[in-house]
């Protein structure tokens, strides 16, 4: 198995990053043992989570047919399958199998669903608000019973957006049973909805990215010589645990943090070695990804030198990163630091783009890459995670989580930047 941060992000739906790490083959599972004295701090969130209300998954929904009719040309309907947009706009968590389960939201009037006969009774209990639902049996395609569905509200031409992670079998199921209508990728829509957070969304990653701060000041706290990366994996789940959330954390130790998106080598903690947690949790569905690094005992002076220039780096990221500017611009700048501090140009040292978009997503639209002309607009989040990795020496990253404002620079999600490698948190 080849761990990645990439497949972390993978596993799960609503949460950003799997709670398991990979353990090897002869290793013998062993009850948990008592938490560290650090832990004792960390409370369940409770009453400080606000989740959202029906009200605001209905307006996201007027706010996809706004979208649709300004579009140049107009789209039809939206064609959504289960995954995370399928949420955003239903507030329905629905896993991906075989069988198509399907949201249809037309340009003007009462949006659909699509699922199995079998299924039905357990989509009407999860439904937040009254939806039309029709059914198709397993010898029936679904697909016709859309096409049906569209024609009945005088949709037999035009142009259907398609959300983007739709399988190609759900797509080409409906392109063959309505081959009259133009299809399109949905994402002039679904990225213009889910880009741009509210505050409400808002003040749901902020919470994320508070536990996760609090999680990473517990394990800092407790860690010692001899840990392997899985033993400071596990602090980590089990500190979020504490406080009622799912998460977990990718962690690198020494040389291997030279790895961005990890690996599969058994690691210890050692002295004067640098130790890279990067993880996060989700809050009613809204995901942290925070990156902290550290070092037990004295940090050697290549360490002290590549933080400060990755610090620098997510500070000019931070004030680029302003209404009006594009993503790629702030790339730029946090590249600029690093390569201005003798790391290298381009991707030599900082291999990877600055940031993705977040949200209901570890990983989201729009990313901060190099060339990339999306303007930004206020309201889009964003990871600010530059890194210095030197093969087979050492690797490190900074990340944090910032939106983009009205006016200014970029706001901070996250309750601050990382202070030194002595005070990760």
């Amino acid at each position: 198995m080849n761990l990645t941060r990439r497949s972390l992000l993978k596993t799960t739906a609503f949460a950003p990053f799997a709670t398991a790490l990979p353990v090897a083959a002869d290793a013998t599972p062993q009850a948990p043992s008592a938490l560290p004295p650090a832990f004792d701090k960390l409370k369940p969130l409770g009453d400080r989570v606000r989740p959202i209300t029906v009200q605001e998954f209905q307006g996201r929904i007027q706010l996809a047919q706004r979208l649709m009719s300004d579009a140049k040309p107009a789209f039809a309907a939206l064609y959504v399958t289960q995954g995370s947009t399928f949420y955003y706009y239903t507030g329905v968590r629905w896993g991906m199998s075989e069988r198509v389960v399907a949201l249809l939201i037309p340009r003007k009037g009462d949006p659909l669903m699509v699922c199995p006969a079998f299924e039905e009774g357990r989509l009407r209990e999860l439904l937040r608000w009254p939806i039309d639902v029709r059914a198709w049996q397993e010898d029936e395609s679904p697909y016709t019973l859309i096409a049906k569905w569209l024609a009945e509200r005088g949709i037999r031409t035009g142009r259907v957006g398609v959300e983007e992670t739709t399988r190609y079998v759900f797509f080409n199921g409906l392109r063959k049973a309505a081959p009259a209508l133009e299809y399109a990728s949905g994402n002039p829509v679904t990225i213009a909805c889910r880009g741009r957070k509210t505050e409400h969304e808002l003040e749901l990653m902020e919470l994320a990215c508070e536990a996760t701060i609090d999680a990473y000041r517990a394990v800092f706290a407790s860690l010692a010589p001899g840990m392997s990366q899985l033993d400071i994996a596990g602090l980590v789940s089990r500190g979020f645990q504490r406080m009622g959330l799912s998460g977990g954390a990718l962690v690198l130790l020494g040389e291997w943090a030279a790895l961005p998106h990890g690996t599969t080598k058994p690691q210890k903690l050692a002295e004067g070695q640098v130790v890279l947690i990067d993880g996060g949790t989700s809050v009613d569905g809204y995901a942290s990804d925070v990156t902290r690094c550290s070092v037990l005992g004295k940090p050697p002076e290549k360490l002290v030198k590549a933080f400060d220039a990755v610090r620098r780096a997510q500070d000019a990221a931070l004030i680029a990163c302003a209404r009006g500017r594009t993503c790629g611009s702030v790339d730029d700048a946090a590249r600029a630091v690093i390569t201005s501090a003798g790391y290298g140009m381009g991707y030599a040292l900082f291999t990877h783009r600055l940031g993705h978009g977040i949200g209901l997503d570890g990983h989201e639209h729009p990313y901060l890459v190099r060339g990339s002309k999306i303007v930004l607009e206020p309201g889009m989040t964003f990871s600010n995670e530059p890194g210095v990795y030197v093969a087979g020496d050492y690797g490190l990253r900074l990340e944090d989580i910032m939106v983009v404002t009205e006016v200014g620079a970029a706001r901070l999600l996250t309750p601050g930047f990382s202070e030194s490698l002595e005070k990760p948190v």
